[in-house]
């Protein structure tokens, strides 16, 4: 169920029966020569879409920018500051909540959102008001992602290539991945970042001068749809999962007696 797409007396259907909402995050950044800036928004909103459809839960509109400078050097990228961001998810989550909403699923597909987002689900469990989880879909595949390509990448490699190539084949420019390839960064051990121990870099054009990791021709439409299927089954799992728990043993655990400040028996 599409948020946007219902009328407000058929929302208060849905949170009369159900508390949970899957809520899509991606950015608006470079991924190399080959794919378009929308790639992460992309994937975190096919996935959130496909998981609501075949559960039945609720899917918010997508959160198309996110926490990117790091990408800043190339043309496009748009990103937000991390205390807005977190704020900004902060209070629309509690804006949920205010709706009868109390278990969040965040979709997420950028990796610079992952500790923010997480920051923010602290929060949220701190006050005991709502349960909200980041979950980052390579994160939940990872042996599948790994066994099907040779040379991986964290940032516009084959992964991400191949889920835009099973969601939106046509934006992946084709004639460019050799490009990406050969004029980026193949593998993360020839970059030399980290010295004595100290990670030296702090954006990807330290390190990929056109913004690619990994190699991306690696890439074919039936490993594209493999590894599509089985992220939206892992995230079917976890909504589901995350329906059959009690709120109660979601919410944070009580203080231990005596509690701070209690009168002791003496």
């Amino acid at each position: 169920m599409y948020l946007a797409d219902r009328t407000w007396p058929e929302l208060g259907s849905y949170v009369a029966e159900e508390s949970v909402a899957v809520v899509p995050l991606g950015s608006t950044e470079q991924h190399g020569p080959h794919l378009p800036l929308a790639t992460d928004h992309l994937i975190a909103e096919a996935l959130a879409a496909a998981a609501a459809d075949r559960t039945g839960f609720l899917r918010t509109p997508t959160i198309n920018i996110g926490v990117s400078p790091h990408h800043r050097q190339f043309h496009g990228t748009m990103w937000v500051d991390p205390p807005e961001f977190r704020d900004y998810v902060e209070s629309f989550t509690r804006n949920l909540a205010y709706h009868g909403i109390d278990r969040v699923v965040y979709v997420n597909a950028h990796g610079g959102n992952v500790e923010h987002l997480r920051e923010v689900g602290r929060r949220l469990h701190e006050d005991g008001e709502v349960y909200a989880v980041e979950w980052m879909w390579d994160e939940s595949i990872p042996g599948l992602v790994n066994d099907l390509f040779e040379r991986n990448g964290p940032h516009a490699g084959p992964k991400e290539t191949a889920m835009i190539t099973h969601i939106a084949p046509d934006l992946v420019r084709e004639e460019k991945l050799e490009a990406a390839r050969d004029e980026g960064l193949v593998d993360l051990r020839d970059a030399e970042t980290v010295v004595h121990g100290a990670r030296t870099f702090y954006d990807a054009a330290d390190n990929s001068p056109n913004g690619a990791f990994g190699d991306p021709t690696d890439v074919t439409p039936e490993k594209a749809a493999e590894l599509f299927e089985a992220a939206a089954d892992q995230l079917v799992q976890l909504l589901e999962w995350l329906d059959a728990q009690r709120i109660e043993d979601l919410l944070p655990e009580p203080h231990v007696d005596p509690q701070p400040g209690s009168r002791r028996e003496r």
